[in-house]
């Protein structure tokens, strides 16, 4: 099962602080847009999600079809392949991707009660 590019997407309580923070560490803005409250980091390969007041809790995000980059993949498992796979093995799903091509995310909860997105963007 090919998930895509990993991040990890932290719900924030100040994102301008937490902007502050990692960028501390190395990491740099790759994308968002701080006033909307959202932003992705990157340093190297790693990619930090800061999301303010749209989580409830933080979350393992994958997005099929892109690499660390974000840029297209050729070969990529479509969400709803994954949900059919993971449907399967008897995976229960907080959310189902509707039949069709395109963008869609499913979301499941990890034994531990880690959520799980999985985010198709094209």
């Amino acid at each position: 099962m090919k998930l895509g590019a990993f991040s990890i997407s932290l719900s924030v309580k100040d994102i301008a602080a937490s902007r502050a923070f990692y960028e501390k560490l190395g990491f740099t803005k790759f994308g968002g847009d701080q006033d909307q409250k959202w932003l992705i980091l990157k340093n190297g390969e790693t990619l930090i999600g800061l999301f303010e007041g749209m989580f409830p809790k933080n979350m393992l995000t994958f997005n099929p079809g892109w690499d660390q980059d974000g840029q297209n993949l050729d070969d990529f498992d479509d969400v709803r392949d994954i949900q059919k796979s993971l449907l399967a093995a008897g995976v229960n799903l907080d959310s189902k991707a509707d039949d069709g091509e395109g963008p869609a995310s499913i979301m499941l909860t990890d034994p531990d009660g880690n959520p799980i997105l999985i985010d198709q963007h094209r």
